[in-house]
Formats: structure tokens, C-alpha cells, sequence
């Protein structure tokens, strides 16, 4: 199951590392930081951090990576929907009359303006 916490994950870095897929992320930088020569060597996945890929086959793995769907999906969806402007311009709302007139209170108050 993909979405086991507990499955075992192949290190990008070091292969005979397995790791379990909650803790993947961990690991990952802490690999990285250990194998910085290995580090250099890869290309981090734009759609996913943990997909760490030679950096010569880095537009290969873009143009079939899986998680790519889930970005293009959430770019459709942001396109479809209207722009935050629209929404605001075509609101019916209006703000409640306001009782305050500081101006009259001002004039009519007895009590002396507070001074430090």
C-alpha cells in the first residue's frame, strides 16, 4: 500500500538504505548532509521533495513523474476558479451605519481630553 507509513523506502542516496516511509523525509536530509558528493550528483523532483533523481535524467523523471498530476490538477482547478477581485467587486455587502460622531460628542462632553 503507497499509503503504509510503516512500508520500507530505498534511499536515493546510499541503496542499502531502507527506510520507513514516515521517517523518509528525515532521512532524507540527513543523507544528504552525510553523502554530500552523492547529494551533488541529484536533482530534486519539482512535484516531490522525496523524489531524488540523477540530475541527467531529471526531465525524464518530470515528464513521468506521478505526483506532476496532483500539481497540474490543483493549476486547472485555480484557473477555473474566478479571480479573488471578481468575488470582491461583486459582493453585495456593505458596511453598517456607524453611530459614532466624535465630532458633536467632542463638543458636548463635559469631561476633560486625558492628558499625560
Amino acid at each position: 500500500d503507497v499509503l503504509d507509513p510503516e512500508r520500507l523506502i530505498q534511499c536515493p542516496l546510499v541503496k542499502h538504505h531502507r527506510i520507513r516511509a514516515r521517517r523518509f523525509p528525515y532521512h532524507l536530509v540527513k543523507c544528504k548532509e552525510s553523502n554530500p558528493e552523492i547529494a551533488k550528483k541529484l536533482a530534486t523532483c519539482p512535484f516531490n521533495a522525496r523524489h531524488l533523481v540523477p540530475q541527467a535524467d531529471l526531465s525524464d523523471h518530470i515528464m513521468k513523474c506521478n505526483d506532476k498530476a496532483f500539481m497540474e490538477q490543483d493549476v486547472v482547478s485555480r484557473v477555473c476558479e474566478p479571480p479573488q477581485e471578481q468575488l470582491n467587486n461583486g459582493s453585495t455587502w456593505q458596511a453598517p451605519p456607524c453611530d459614532e460622531d466624535w465630532e458633536t460628542e467632542l463638543l458636548e462632553g463635559s469631561e476633560p481630553a486625558f492628558v499625560w
